[in-house]
């Protein structure tokens, strides 16, 4: 059985401040997109767990998945193991959250294939432990986020075709919240802001001015509608009110430049399988 991974979008991000551990307090509303990466699970009787996939830049044990099953047998004290293949579409380190999503996938698939039948809100507080991203794709809804990105309020959201870049470079998310022109200090703004078109990406200016693949990206999409960076990028997305319109623009697409459209989605595709 293939399970799903889908990635996600920030439609804007705010830096409100910063905890006394360093950590950025943010707010931002994560949308899924029905791009996913599909994970495959064999479980075993000798409790081993192992990635069977070769990952580019990603040792197995610094792999999520991995991770986060070997917590989930940690906190459960099962004694199986699986074997994890992973069929990756999500750009990496493209601010989709690919990396969360296949941990979260990884809880919620072992979860049930192992027959721990713990409560998802249980599933979500270990995927903290993995990212602050992996909460939204256990819970599986759209959600406006505030802390760190693990106070989650669920919305239902417009869910139009989006058309996301991937320019041709990687983005340092540390080096980024790091920068000293990085704005911290955004006002609070309520949903209905956000709603009304008050919201921004932070993080846009510093990026584009250390890739200026990305200002090149932005710009292009420009000509379509709002254009706006994921995270801390490198992808860049522009909605559209239809897919045609939307593989329309795709067509115009640069040839050095990848991108592909997708669908938003309110609803994961992890809880439809």
């Amino acid at each position: 059985m293939a399970w799903p991974a889908p990635g996600k979008l920030n439609l804007f991000l705010h830096i409100t401040g910063r905890r006394a551990d360093g950590y950025h307090l943010l707010q931002t509303v994560f949308q899924f997109i029905d791009r996913c990466d599909w994970l495959y699970f064999d479980v075993r009787d000798d409790g081993v767990i192992r990635r069977i996939t070769d990952v580019p830049g990603v040792p197995p044990e610094h792999d999520l998945t991995v991770r986060a099953a070997r917590l989930l047998r940690e906190v459960s004290g099962l004694a199986l193991g699986v074997d994890i293949r992973i069929e990756k579409h999500l750009p990496m380190g493209g601010g989709l959250g690919g990396g969360s999503s296949d941990a979260a996938t990884t809880l919620v698939a072992l979860n049930k294939l192992w027959g721990l039948n713990l409560p998802v809100e249980r599933l979500a507080a270990l995927g903290l432990q993995l990212g602050a991203d992996v909460p939204v794709f256990v819970l599986g809804h759209a959600a406006w986020a505030e802390g760190v990105g693990e106070q989650l309020t669920p919305v239902d959201l417009k869910e139009p075709w989006y058309l996301v870049v991937a320019p041709p470079c990687h983005v340092s998310t540390a080096k980024i919240f790091s920068a000293p022109e990085l704005t911290r200090n955004l006002p609070a703004i309520k949903i209905s802001g956000f709603l009304s078109g008050e919201a921004i990406n932070v993080c846009e200016p510093v990026v584009c001015k250390h890739h200026p693949q990305v200002a090149e990206a932005l710009r292009w999409l420009s000509q379509f509608g709002q254009a706006r960076m994921t995270g801390t990028g490198a992808c860049v997305f522009v909605s559209f009110e239809d897919e045609e319109a939307a593989h329309r623009a795709l067509q115009r697409l640069p040839p050095a430049w990848q991108g592909f459209v997708a669908k938003g989605m309110n609803q994961s595709p992890l809880f439809t399988v």
